[in-house]
């Protein structure tokens, strides 16, 4: 049978959703009925059909904020825009993330800068800017996308590691502060997924390796992943909607690993 979240009529803001994993959990969201602001970078007229195609498929309101994720002022418009736009948030998905591989001491500063501001704080603004949105409602959910990495960590990934340990930390200090409250805030952390970012850096990793494609999706990038494959997007959908449904309201604090067994050795 199928699952019944009851998120019929709520709304939610999902960051970095224009593509890959931020995509696939607004349109899971829209599939159940819920009002959603889609936010990220792209072509205007892509991002205009990927709105519109999602609002006429599922039959919900969705919306466009293009607010830089650097940008403290904006993010706060973005989710005043979502309240005006639908009469409440129910969810706020901190998604939008970006990377960049380099050891330490080679590591551009302006790429650290823009990692921890993108990666991290700008779920300290947007939470900071729905909360009390939610506590006037009674109730509410938060959900940052962090990352395996957010739990272990990988040479060359410094800044991105830094930034999702901190999303995990911040997720658990927040849940802390809201537990009687009746909003919740959890991390997902996936393993690797197909998104178009981690498809660049295969062909990037054969040429640079003069390996296969498959040899690099096997050995390199999936090495740490025991089940040998990617985390699906339904798989991180379903954990979402379990985490925005009542049936998740015990869950708080939790940085939950959908990582195929990573993060168990």
């Amino acid at each position: 049978m199928p699952v019944e979240y009851g998120l019929r009529g709520q709304s939610a803001i999902v960051t970095g959703s224009t593509s890959g994993i931020g995509h696939a959990m607004a349109d899971a969201l829209a599939a159940e009925g819920v009002n959603v602001l889609l936010n990220g970078l792209g072509d205007p007229a892509a991002i205009e059909k990927t709105r519109a195609e999602m609002a006429e498929k599922h039959g919900v309101e969705v919306r466009y904020h293009g607010a830089d994720m650097t940008k403290p002022d904006q993010i706060t418009d973005m989710i005043a825009t979502a309240k005006s736009e639908f009469g409440r948030l129910d969810l706020l998905l901190n998604n939008a993330g970006v990377q960049h591989v380099a050891p330490v001491d080679e590591f551009p500063p302006e790429k650290w800068d823009q990692i921890i501001a993108i990666n991290l704080t700008s779920a300290f603004h947007a939470s900071r800017a729905a909360l009390p949105i939610m506590k006037a409602q009674g109730r509410g959910r938060i959900v940052n996308l962090a990352s395996a990495h957010g739990l272990v960590a990988s040479p060359f990934k410094s800044a991105y590691v830094a930034a999702k340990h901190g999303v995990v930390g911040f997720t658990k200090t927040l849940a802390l502060e809201v537990a009687e409250t009746h909003i919740t805030c959890n991390a997902i952390c996936p393993g690797y997924v197909l998104t178009p970012l981690v498809e660049g850096q295969i062909a990037d990793q054969a040429k640079a390796r003069g390996i296969s494609p498959e040899s690099v999706i096997k050995d390199v990038i999936l090495a740490a992943q025991p089940n040998k494959r990617f985390v699906q997007f339904s798989e991180l959908a379903g954990l979402l909607l379990y985490l925005a449904s009542d049936m998740g309201g015990s869950v708080n604090g939790a940085a939950l690993a959908i990582d195929g067994g990573w993060t168990a050795q």
